[in-house]
């Protein structure tokens, strides 16, 4: 069962397996989500769903608008994780992809969303490759998707993040975007620790160690390999997404998988304790939410944090 650890400051990628089933009891699952854990597909649907493309530093970064019937609705921005897409995993339980399944949600609750590519992933690979991809580059397209949303009907913005995508939601928020709420999903809190797990201690330091152009070839755990610039390594060595959240000082909600083994389960307490305030969700999930055995862990986390907004 989820559970909520603390509420308070007080208390001091997306790419694996999955565990058990687990949900919370429905009494705590908001109307609109319970769609979601009934399979009520018709109930899910966007009312439009508009492919966008947004300009950073004269390069594009493409989208997809979920829109409702209502323009002015509150709309949540989508960040997705280290070699992830827009439209997130895939598998039998979620095949339409995490963040295109939560946009689907989210529209059933009254929220509006954009989800992006950043460049260098996914379809935004006009101007970039993935070899380029650094985390300043991808919190400056996320502040490019705020700019754009800042010209839209919208009344109120929040920001979704899950994995590195958390980080550059942490760093979105403590660097003064306006957001009405932050949710980290299984956000790295701590990049050194999170890619040691994912490329080694010894290779993660000759990277950093290496020329900021400098292409490097990794090995993930799943023997997939990609090559990133060592400018993305800088990062890793430089970036402290807990400094980051610490300036943001408003709404925030953290979820964590207990089993995670890319992302320590109390991260998101540490993001919560850096912020001053928050809540911390944890349940019996990996760093995928399970999606490859079940959907019903990420039907779970995407209702408490769809009440989180509700109660923002």
């Amino acid at each position: 069962m989820g559970r909520f650890v603390s509420q308070g400051g007080s208390a001091k990628l997306g790419a694996l397996a999955s565990q058990s089933e687990e949900t919370l009891p429905m009494k705590s699952i908001p109307f609109a989500c319970a769609a979601v854990l009934f399979g009520a597909a018709p109930a899910l649907a966007c009312m439009t769903e508009t492919d966008i493309t947004i300009s950073n530093d004269g390069q594009d970064v493409i989208g997809t608008l979920c829109s409702t019937d209502d323009a002015a609705a509150p709309t949540v921005l989508l960040l997705h994780g280290f070699t992830g897409s827009r439209d997130e995993l895939a598998s039998d339980a979620v095949p339409d992809g995490v963040f295109a399944y939560t946009a689907k949600a989210l529209a059933a609750a009254g929220y509006q969303s954009l989800r992006i590519d950043f460049r260098g992933s996914g379809e935004s690979l006009a101007d970039l490759t993935f070899a380029d991809t650094t985390f300043e580059g991808q919190i400056s397209d996320a502040e490019a998707a705020m700019a754009y949303l800042a010209d839209q009907p919208m009344e109120k913005v929040y920001v979704i993040g899950w994995s590195q995508g958390g980080l550059v939601a942490a760093s979105l928020a403590g660097r003064g975007a306006d957001l009405a709420g932050v949710a980290l999903w299984n956000a790295v809190a701590d990049p050194r620790a999170t890619f040691t797990a994912l490329f080694s201690a010894e290779v993660l330091d000759s990277a950093i160690a290496a020329d900021a152009s400098e292409s490097i070839e990794v090995t993930l755990p799943w023997d997939a390999t990609l090559t990133l610039n060592g400018a993305f390594f800088d990062g890793i060595a430089t970036l402290d997404p807990l400094a980051e959240i610490a300036n943001y000082g408003g709404p925030l909600f953290t979820a964590n998988g207990m089993t995670d083994t890319l992302v320590a389960p109390a991260s998101g307490q540490d993001f919560v304790d850096a912020n001053g305030v928050g809540t911390v969700y944890t349940a019996d999930m990996d760093h995928v939410f399970d999606i490859f055995a079940v959907a019903e862990d990420l039907d779970a986390m995407i209702a408490e944090t769809i009440a989180f907004f509700d109660a923002t």
